[in-house]
């Protein structure tokens, strides 16, 4: 027997005990948590609803598309309206017919909200080609822009967070946060015509809020100050407002509650900002003094590196 069969039972022992003291680990009273795979499979039919054509397998034509979006509207609503029963459930303790009522009412209302979002992500498409000289096509950047990605789930799960939902929302933002490097929490308010580029590293925070016309890039953090209180700074304005017309450079940190980046600014690569910049102003930061030691080709093949 090997050496893992020896400590098989010690071992399991040690991880029943593990189990029993926490209440994490198991369903309570019976409650059901919400199912992860479940909520990704809603946002991919949401994304087919929304752009026909580009992902899945049915292909619809402009004769069949209202039988499509119909057959798609009423699958949604049928595997959603379970989900957000069994996060309002487990997060209050028990489903309750005022549960069920308010995650019907969630769903048919988010349902409701999708004509509007279609066209808010339609004007994120024209920000993205605008934007982008290496766009090509609205095609190209409704395919393949992970920018796009990140903000079609934040409009979706923004809608479930101000109602209210638990879990689901942040289910949502984390999935593609996995997927792109972009994390929208999905709490935070957004204007139309939002373009962010290449998107690796972009982080923005629960109380952020966001005008029209805001331009980001790569490794922008939009945060907090500081959230070493955990839970105690719930529901306060802990990161920055940025107003209409603001385009942010690769590698900028903006925190704090209070901080406002006014209308029309721009914000030059790397900055570190914690304080309010006035409207239509330019921020950037002194390159460092850069040092090159040329020793000369002579050198270079005297170390033997040219061979």
């Amino acid at each position: 027997m090997s050496h893992f069969h020896d400590h098989l039972d010690d071992i399991v022992r040690q991880l029943q005990s593990g189990y029993q003291s926490s209440e994490l680990f198991f369903n309570r009273d019976g409650l059901e948590r919400p199912n992860r795979d479940a909520i990704i499979r809603i946002l991919n039919d949401f994304r087919q609803v929304l752009f026909p054509g580009y992902f899945g397998k049915e292909k619809p034509t402009r004769i069949s598309a209202p039988y499509f979006a119909g057959h798609m509207l009423t699958r949604i609503y049928e595997e959603l309206c379970p989900q957000l029963r069994l996060a309002l459930a487990y997060h209050e303790g028990g489903l309750t017919e005022r549960v069920s009522l308010r995650a019907e009412e969630a769903a048919s209302e988010l349902l409701a909200e999708l004509p509007r979002i279609q066209k808010l992500l339609l004007i994120d498409v024209e920000a993205a080609l605008n934007g982008d000289p290496a766009a090509g096509s609205r095609e190209q950047v409704i395919f393949s822009y992970p920018g796009l990605n990140a903000i079609f789930v934040y409009r979706i799960a923004h809608e479930l967070y101000v109602r209210g939902i638990p879990y689901i929302p942040r289910i949502m933002s984390e999935y593609v946060h996995g997927l792109t490097g972009i994390d929208i929490n999905s709490g935070a308010s957004i204007g139309e015509y939002f373009f962010i580029d290449h998107g690796t590293g972009v982080v923005i925070g629960e109380t952020t809020s966001i005008g029209n016309n805001v331009k980001i890039y790569q490794g922008v953090t939009l945060g907090a100050l500081s959230t070493r209180a955990g839970l105690k700074l719930a529901g306060k304005k802990r990161h920055p407002t940025i107003e209409d017309d603001v385009t942010i450079y690769s590698n900028v940190s903006i925190l704090g509650g209070s901080t406002v980046i006014g209308r029309g600014c721009t914000i030059g690569g790397s900055a570190f900002i914690t304080s309010s910049i006035p409207p239509f102003s330019r921020v950037s930061v002194k390159n460092p003094e850069l040092t090159v030691n040329d020793f000369g080709e002579r050198a270079y093949e005297a170390s033997g590196e040219s061979t």
